[in-house]
């Protein structure tokens, strides 16, 4: 049996993440596919990341045979930690109360904490920005609006990319084009009820 060691790897981490997410996605309520709730769309995400995740573990089984490469010392250090930093800044700033203990605002300052300190090494830095671009789009949308937060999580997703920072008017029009297209999916056709802007 030809087994890609990576491939199973990745699959297994996407069933995972899937998994934390659906949990902590149960407090909210679903709606049906004609009336979203809160957490419909999350929901299927999550189903669909799990879905992929099985596919990529099953092509694994069978495209090998190819190893993991063994990390390297920052990548262990970053890795220990943003697990360590992310614990820390969670269980700090909930037990400050106020704004972190609203909600998940807590755990979402913890996670992005804990992911910028593991893109410190270059390589998780993809992984960390897009997980770090989440936690900013999650922690902007309650208080900042549908648009600063979609703002956030496109900059973000575009910082560990040398050829994205150096054309920041590439940047500038992807944006653009991502914000009438989120707003005319989710807002005018969908009818989601988000804020789009902040609220005071």
């Amino acid at each position: 049996m030809k087994i890609n060691q990576r491939d199973i790897a990745s699959g297994v981490f996407f069933i995972v993440l899937a998994a934390i997410g659906l949990w902590l996605n149960t407090e909210h309520t679903m709606g049906s596919a004609r009336r979203m709730g809160p957490g419909y769309m999350p929901w299927l995400v999550f189903w669909l990341q799990i879905a992929l995740g099985v596919g990529v573990v099953l092509v694994g089984t069978a495209s090998g045979p190819e190893k993991m490469d063994r990390w390297k010392a920052d990548e262990i250090g970053t890795f220990i930690g943003g697990i360590v930093a992310g614990f820390a800044a969670w269980w700090l700033l909930h037990s400050l109360g106020g704004y972190f203990a609203i909600g998940y605002n807590s755990l979402g300052c913890g996670i992005l904490v804990g992911f910028l300190v593991l893109s410190i090494a270059p390589g998780w830095r993809f992984l960390g920005m897009i997980m770090v671009s989440m936690a900013i789009f999650a922690l902007l949308l309650e208080q900042f609006g549908f648009f600063a937060a979609l703002i956030g999580l496109i900059v973000a997703s575009c910082l560990p990319e040398r050829e994205h920072t150096s054309k920041p008017l590439g940047v500038l029009l992807c944006t653009l084009f991502l914000l009438a297209l989120c707003w005319f999916v989710f807002i005018y056709e969908l009818d989601i009820r988000v804020n789009l802007w902040p609220t005071g």
